[in-house]
């Protein structure tokens, strides 16, 4: 009896996984048709990197340690690039509402944990094209990147976990507002406030003391922390990467349970 409920245990697993898997993939089609989104997704960490960042290493006035500025800041600008792409991936959800494919989903027998999960790793895709545009503006700016093959596949791993956190987060709001006028409202007023109130751009010992509370609890501040420790040559972490990751993961998990449970409301 207890072999029989173990291989129905993981049977369930199983199925669960594959159902996840295939939206994840029915949503990364539409990246592969329109190709063009990527290109136009580095237009934005290039102008932070390139004229943001060279403009404020010249100034000196942010303490970054035996860091320059740029190796301080590239992290930080793919993490706000996984965060800006991410914060609007909710929108999909609506417009899939107003079509009716929400309405085909639900009618299915798949979780709908495996939809907001498949969903979010379908973010992730967007995430890692990201990694790709900001890691060669990096390069060719002479940041001083770490290529230890370990270190790149966390690094990976992180932008898919924060792609992964944002959508879900922005998926919640979706269910919750369910019109794009709002939803697009909320997403600009929530970005600005999650970046700079994180150590994307400065370190945190530099912020006002109400500013460093909110800081430790925002997912940012973890991402950004872990991928300067994994990205840069002796890159400095404050909390810790398996610290930050452990973050990432249960603020990801809370979020999926709460998307997966306000989806259906997006319907109606």
């Amino acid at each position: 009896m207890q072999r029989f409920g173990i291989i129905g245990y993981f049977g369930a697993i199983t199925n669960f996984a594959g159902k996840t898997l295939t939206i994840a993939e029915l949503e990364a089609r539409k990246l592969h048709h329109d190709f063009t989104e990527v290109l136009t997704r580095a237009v934005q960490p290039a102008l932070w990197l390139v004229i943001f960042g060279e403009v404020m290493a010249t100034v000196r006035a942010i303490p970054t340690g035996n860091l320059t500025y740029m190796d301080f800041m590239a992290p930080g600008i793919l993490a706000q690039s996984v965060l800006f792409i991410a914060i609007f991936y909710g929108i999909a959800i609506i417009w899939e509402r107003d079509l009716g494919i929400v309405h085909k989903f639900l009618a299915t027998p798949t979780p709908r944990s495996a939809l907001v999960l498949g969903k979010a790793l379908s973010a992730g895709e967007r995430g890692l094209a990201q990694a790709v545009i900001v890691y060669a503006l990096a390069f060719a700016l002479g940041v001083h990147l770490s290529w230890n093959i370990i270190s790149l596949a966390i690094v990976l791993v992180i932008v898919v976990l924060g792609s992964a956190l944002f959508s879900t987060f922005s998926l919640i709001i979706a269910c919750l507002v369910k019109t794009r006028e709002r939803f697009m409202g909320i997403g600009q007023i929530l970005t600005m406030p999650l970046f700079f109130a994180s150590n994307a751009i400065y370190p945190i010992s530099i912020m006002p003391s109400y500013l460093q509370v909110v800081s430790q609890i925002n997912p940012l501040t973890y991402e950004a922390d872990a991928l300067r420790a994994l990205m840069i040559v002796n890159g400095p972490t404050v909390y810790g990467v398996p610290s930050d990751i452990l973050f990432l993961l249960a603020a990801t998990a809370l979020n999926v349970a709460i998307a997966a449970k306000l989806y259906p409301r997006v319907a109606f």
